[in-house]
């Protein structure tokens, strides 16, 4: 499998949007599509890894499917607002960095034997 920027992933939601899609959903409706899909992969890890179960008959989805529609509706709305994802991760990233510094290497919670949740 071939590795995409997100440049690119930019690039092709917008060509499909185009030639597919035929325009953007708003920018509020985008918002509660991307609600919507988050939902749908909270019902996923709350069921897989969490304490919930699915009912008889509910087929378990697919986890990768649900994240990448989670980021097709975002990169919809970096799209539609001018954002550069790219930057926008990187500036992120450097705040988190310089910010987090000694904040997690500090916190006793977060100590690399202990497992999540324990």
């Amino acid at each position: 499998m071939n590795s995409i920027t997100l440049a690119d992933a930019q690039q092709r939601v917008d060509s499909w949007i185009q030639s597919v899609g035929v325009r953007y959903f708003t920018e509020l409706t985008n918002l509660a599509q991307l609600v919507e899909e988050v939902g749908e992969l909270a019902r996923i890890l709350s069921r897989s890894y969490g304490e919930q179960s699915y009912k008889p008959g509910d087929a378990p989805a697919e986890l990768a499917d649900e994240l990448a529609d989670v980021l097709f509706v975002l990169i919809c709305l970096a799209n539609q607002t001018g954002v550069d994802l790219e930057q926008a991760f990187e500036a992120n990233l450097r705040k988190k960095t310089e910010r987090d510094a000694d904040r997690h290497q500090n916190n006793p919670k977060l100590t690399k034997d202990q497992e999540p949740g324990s």
